[in-house]
């Protein structure tokens, strides 16, 4: 045979007449070569009715079938299938939606089997009336007597069991009903001298989940090892010194082939089988949706399926307020719906994804809008996002809500995503759809990394874009908060407008929900992108339900350990609070401030258009500001004729404003001469030179003056008195010392009247002119500090990000070690003009400086954001990163330390507060789960007899899935009781502290 196989699709249209002459039809053969599972080709043929014969014009002309040749039909211009009756669509057309209409029954099947079947509870195999016992993985589903089931699963120990009780099924293990497994011996032979395993539990790890056995090793005189017995029994031990562990060969090939075709990791795999052991494990996407809906209790619904409403079949967080379960109802939910046929997905809307058709067309009339840019900083995600190309994409992400605090989708929070994640409208659409369902909540936080740019226009929006029906409540109250992690990233002005850390009734809420959730979701991109939309979303509505209950299981440990760490973080940040307000209150005049605060801050905080007390209102004043004030003083003095000038240039000011600044051409020029090594070059050389003879020129200028103005100096220099401790390097800042006994220009001591105004009299003018001059040059110097640790690290992170090579890395380490040169001279300057203010304090009789300008540590000097490990809510930041700025005389130092001790206040107040509310916050969300739980537990009670079937078997199956759920519903809360039961205790002490947020219940979601 000549040739190869067609790789498209052969389609011959034919017409086909009608035998009375009346009429024609078009009928389509559509031909399809495929290879097999057993590489044999196959040809593959499929009728398909076509249009009228009259409505193609192409018919009329005639077609070319010459077009459709491929060599390999052999019967391309057959036509004796005219002869045969055109075929229907068959079921593989279109299986979801033929299956579609038998959803309810395959979930009335599923349900039939939750019960004990048409037996009469006698044994399948010796008629045992006593019968109770069901294998899960035999293919019977009949009962069994105790004795019967053990010993049909003698060679079978590893199946799990189910037994008949109180109406419904309960699992069990073959362990717990005596059966023991032997090693070493043929089946069903025990052992003479049998020695049980270590502790009489042995772990084996299956396929089919995790089973404790117990297991007997022979102990015969001839016996091998434990470890061989083990391997001989086709399980691989984990150790083969007295093994306790074991995996099943068959698991092990299953990882194996499964490692090669999805990449998954062990850590991953385990973790699978672990929650097949608790029957939660990987099926079809049929049964996904049938298995959500059954847990629905939408099986027990007498009106069936077709009545699912929007949302209904979601893992609901039961820490969350649900009007009607652990809230009082006030409100109904709105819940509007109409078929999408469009592929159509199992879920219509009915779990995490919106329905699909509304969506749609909610886009579509609104899809001329533009979105307007960004005025904050450059965000890429919404200045871009018309930019970016969506071509052949049905979507480019999703966009979700959850909950903020508790990390759970929320139903009809999820939908995809045209243009990126910042695309207003589809945000408003899936925002304000999740929110539907919490119409009657008075308060909902919301909180998105963009918040400040897409709160503007929302309310505009939703007026005159979204549907009636997604409107929210004229009474309910939105705030707007920008996850922590996103918020530094943002201008000033939102990063206390919008932080979660300065408002109320947050607790410690921190928004950043949706990150952890996208950890989880993220791993199943790979295989979703390429699914049809309908299939896609009942995939990824099947992985967040599985996220959602995990979380529910989970609360008990989790809100234990939160409450746990807030008790001792509110007692901690309780009693700063109180200290500081006690050194506030020592006189009348901080008291009176205190209440001014307190007012000032409250008004904020119910209204953030009033003014916000966590913003500085002071400016900082530099070196050449103070520089230029002092002479403008003397300007005044000498045309008032009050100033006494020794020098006909040179003014008190200048004077110290140029002894200033040559210290620190001395402190450049000390750290340059340090950079010199024994293989310098001579150029290197000559500069350090040619600076060292200006500088000295400079100091014999300034020395000369300088005696007219301190006379007393002149013994000084004459003696050569050095000032400085010994050492060639300060510890403190690793800037290299002035050598004892140097005559060269870096190392001459120039006797400021800050160093000596201990050992001999100066004149009070020029300390207050020093004075002046080193607040301003402290100031300036932690400026420069700050400049220089968002450069550092900004350049750190670009070198670990970017460089790479050996020629380019040395070059970024040696732009570096210049940022960190630098960084050390304003570190110098800094503890040398705070050394001058301890010095000239004594002399001036100022007080109260040393709160602001405290000793700058190395460990002070980290980036913003590198709190040690801790977060901002937790730790104490640097002092660097808020001090503002000392005043230059008793009036404006009052009113700036008044700002700034206001400041410091208004977060200590904050961080106290919150961590209080973070615990009303949780003591309020275990309310709300334990009552969750006991309303989910009754409302399975009442679905016993909600619906009646007509078949006894099916009813029995009703009764017993709802029993079932209720007694799990029942463990879970009794569960999570015993572990919060210290928490009552709690809850007595802070109930009569309770605060407004406890009094109206508060939904808050994160989306993104």
């Amino acid at each position: 045979m000549v040739g190869r196989p067609s790789k498209k699709p052969c389609l011959v249209r034919h017409v086909l007449s009608d035998p009375t002459g009346a009429s024609s039809c078009n009928i389509q053969r559509h031909r399809i070569y495929a290879v097999d599972p057993t590489g044999q080709i196959d040809l593959r043929t499929t009728y398909l009715n076509g249009t009228p014969a009259g409505a193609t014009p192409e018919l009329e002309l005639g077609v070319n079938t010459n077009l459709f040749e491929d060599p390999w039909n052999k019967s391309q211009n057959d036509t004796s299938f005219l002869d045969t009756e055109p075929c229907n669509i068959t079921v593989g057309d279109d299986p979801i939606h033929i299956w579609t209409s038998e959803h309810q029954t395959y979930l009335d099947e599923l349900i039939r089997l939750e019960g004990c079947g048409d037996t009469c509870h006698s044994c399948h195999n010796c008629g045992n009336l006593n019968a109770a016992f069901c294998c899960e993985d035999c293919f019977s589903v009949t009962l069994y007597c105790q004795l019967c089931v053990m010993n049909l699963h003698q060679n079978m120990p590893l199946h799990w069991l189910k037994k008949w009780d109180d109406g419904y099924f309960h699992p069990t293990t073959l362990k717990q009903l005596g059966l023991r497994i032997q090693l070493g011996h043929s089946a069903g032979q025990r052992c003479c001298k049998p020695k049980p395993a270590f502790d009489n539990d042995f772990t084996v790890i299956d396929v089919h989940g995790i089973h404790n056995v117990a297991l007997d090793f022979c102990n015969c005189e001839c016996a091998s090892s434990h470890y061989k017995q083990i391997l001989r029994a086709r399980w691989f031990p984990a150790t083969s010194t007295d093994p306790r562990t074991a995996a099943t060969f068959t698991v092990l090939k299953h990882f194996h082939l499964l490692l090669f075709e999805s990449k998954v990791s062990a850590f991953e795999f385990y973790h699978c089988i672990a929650h097949r052991s608790d029957n939660t494990g990987i099926k079809s996407i049929k049964w996904h949706n049938l298995k959500a809906l059954k847990r629905a209790g939408h099986g027990h619904d007498p009106a069936g399926v077709s009545t699912t409403k929007e949302g209904e079949i979601v893992v609901l967080c039961p820490a969350c307020p649900h009007p009607g379960k652990n809230v009082p109802k006030t409100l109904e939910d709105i819940s509007p719906g109409n078929r999408d046929d469009r592929d159509p997905g199992l879920s219509q809307g009915w779990g995490y994804f919106i329905k699909e058709s509304n969506y749609k067309v909610y886009l579509q009339e609104n899809a001329s809008l533009a979105q307007e840019k960004s005025n904050c900083v450059s965000h890429n995600a919404v200045n871009m996002v018309d930019t970016k190309s969506s071509k052949g994409l049905t979507a480019m992400g999703v966009g979700m809500v959850v909950c903020a605090r508790h990390d759970m989708q929320l139903a009809n929070g999820v939908e995809d995503l045209q243009k990126g994640e910042s695309e207003y409208l589809n945000m408003d659409y899936i925002v304000f759809s999740a929110l539907s369902h919490f119409s009657s909540i008075p308060s909902v936080n919301f909180s998105y990394n963009i918040a400040c740019q897409w709160h503007k226009k929302l309310w505009h929006r939703v007026s005159t874009t979204l549907p009636l029906w997604l409107h929210p409540s004229s009474t309910q109250q939105f705030r707007f908060f920008i996850l922590k992690f996103y918020l530094a990233a943002h201008v000033a002005a939102c990063q206390t407008t919008f932080s979660f850390n300065w408002s109320p009734y947050v607790g410690r809420t921190n928004g950043e929900a949706l990150e952890r959730g996208w950890a989880d979701i993220n791993r199943v991109a790979a295989s979703t992108k390429e699914m049809a939309p309908g299939t896609r979303r009942d995939v990824l509505d099947n992985h967040f339900g599985d996220w959602n209950w995990k979380k529910v299981t989970g609360l008990g440990q989790t809100l234990l350990h939160k409450i746990t760490d807030a008790v001792y973080a509110e007692q901690d940040h309780r009693h700063a609070l109180a200290d500081l307000e006690g050194s506030i209150k020592q006189s009348e005049l901080g008291a009176a401030s205190l209440m001014a605060w307190t007012e000032e801050v409250i008004a904020w905080e119910s209204d953030h258009t009033k003014p916000n007390p966590f913003n500085s209102q002071s400016q900082e004043m530099s070196q050449a500001t103070v520089h230029l004030m002092l002479i403008q003083q003397d300007a005044k003095d000498l045309e008032e004729g009050s100033s006494i000038s020794l020098h006909s240039e040179v003014m008190p000011s200048i004077l110290i404003s140029t002894g200033l600044d040559i210290e620190n051409v001395q402190r450049r020029l000390r750290v340059d001469n340090a950079g010199l090594t024994q293989h310098s070059t001579n150029n290197q050389q000559m500069k350090i030179l040619i600076r060292r003879n200006a500088l000295q020129c400079r100091i014999d200028s300034w020395i000369d003056i300088q005696v007219l103005y301190m006379p007393s100096v002149a013994c000084f220099h004459a003696t050569c008195l050095s000032l400085s401790d010994e050492g060639t390097i300060d510890e403190t800042t690793s800037c290299p010392k002035a050598k004892l006994d140097s005559i060269k220009a870096k190392d001459i001591p120039l006797f400021l009247p800050s160093s000596i105004c201990n050992l001999t009299m100066c004149d009070v003018k020029l300390l207050k002119v020093e004075w002046s001059l080193c607040l301003a040059q402290a100031n300036d110097a932690l400026k420069e500090c700050r400049s220089h640790i968002r450069l550092r690290h900004q350049l750190l992170h670009f070198k670990a990000q970017q460089i790479h090579g050996q020629s380019l890395n040395t070059r970024a380490q040696k732009t570096i070690q210049a940022v960190e040169d630098r960084f050390i001279l304003s570190h110098e300057k800094y503890c040398c003009a705070r050394q001058a203010l301890t010095h000239l304090s004594r002399q001036l009789d100022h007080v109260g400086w040393e709160r602001k300008l405290q000793p700058l540590k190395k460990s002070d000097l980290q980036p913003m954001g590198d709190l040690g490990g801790r977060t901002q809510g937790t730790a104490i930041m640097s002092w660097i990163l808020h001090v503002h700025r000392i005043p230059l005389d008793n009036g404006d130092r009052f009113q700036d330390s008044h700002l700034a001790l206001c400041i410091e206040w208004c977060k200590t107040r904050a961080r106290c507060n919150q961590w209080f509310e973070e615990i009303q916050l949780l003591l309020e969300e275990m309310r709300h789960i334990l009552e969750f739980l006991d309303w989910q537990t009754k409302w399975w009670e009442a679905q016993v007899t909600l619906r009646v079937a007509e078949q006894s078997e099916d009813n029995k199956g009703l009764v017993a899935y709802a029993k079932r759920q209720a007694a799990i519903h029942r463990s879970l809360s009794a569960k999570f009781r015993a572990l919060w039961h210290h928490v009552t205790t709690l809850r007595l002490m802070y109930q009569q502290k309770k605060v407004l947020l406890l009094m109206h219940p508060c939904m808050e979601i994160s989306m993104i």
